[in-house]
């Protein structure tokens, strides 16, 4: 009788856990597309214009529309760095007078974006990357947009760091952003109109600012592959909406 009563028991304990496999599978599914949308929300570092078309992990080398260059107010990092108790590093010494630093050469398709093109990416070299130290000045970041940004352009690892340092040299930093020692505050529009008349050629529609605190982040701009200014139409998915944004002063010097 006692057998007979465990046999029913472990019965209905076995028909309760296919009723609810369903509804457990559901709940996973909604987590999973709750994660997904919450990647695509927080933007890869944010560093991309992504949006309709989403990051594109299996992208082939060579295969997009155009780069956008991301120049970072370092007195901005720096600030942000020390208030939630990081170590910025070389970067935010006083040894040198970092004003915009280079963040990143990112191609772009006209929506979206590709990265990670070669996995495992090829072992970047050393003496190559300290030789960029001085318009991107953290090896880990050198070492990051080789292997997220750089494995898609196409190119090897010299020729891609030598267009960096050509996309840098081909925008023109305006006077008043070029070591301020004071804090400025500005506009957003302000800081995108100062910079298109510093450089011909570049206009509203190729270049937009980002902040992630009341502090000036980014100043983005799109070019060609050849470097030429260009138009794009998704730059400003994540443009700064802020009314009014802070420039700390750059350190050191």
């Amino acid at each position: 009788m006692i057998g007979i009563g465990f046999r029913v028991a472990a019965f209905a304990i076995l028909l309760v856990a296919v009723a609810l496999q369903p509804a457990r599978s559901q709940e996973i599914a909604q987590q999973d597309a709750a994660q997904v949308g919450t990647a695509q929300a927080a933007g890869p570092s944010q560093e991309t214009l992504a949006q309709g078309r989403s990051r594109d992990s299996s992208g082939q080398p060579g295969q997009f529309d155009f780069y956008v260059l991301a120049l970072s107010w370092s007195p901005s990092f720096c600030q942000d760095s020390e208030e939630r108790g990081r170590n910025g590093g070389e970067q935010c010494s006083t040894s040198r007078p970092y004003s915009f630093v280079v963040h990143g050469l990112w191609p772009q398709y006209e929506r979206g974006f590709p990265q990670n093109c070669e996995q495992p990416a090829p072992r970047l070299n050393r003496e190559l990357m300290t030789s960029m130290l001085d318009l991107m000045p953290a090896p880990r970041l050198v070492f990051h947009e080789w292997d997220t940004h750089g494995t898609c352009s196409g190119l090897d690892q010299r020729a891609y760091f030598d267009l960096v340092r050509k996309a840098r040299e081909t925008v023109k930093i305006p006077e008043a952003y070029a070591s301020p020692k004071s804090t400025l505050s500005v506009t957003p529009t302000e800081v995108e109109e100062t910079f298109i008349k510093a450089n011909p050629g570049l206009s509203r529609a190729a270049i937009s600012v980002t902040c992630g605190s009341p502090r000036l982040g980014k100043v983005r701009s799109c070019m060609s592959k050849d470097l030429r200014f260009r138009d794009c139409a998704e730059l400003d998915r994540r443009a700064c909406r802020r009314d009014k944004l802070t420039m700390p002063p750059v350190r050191g010097g």
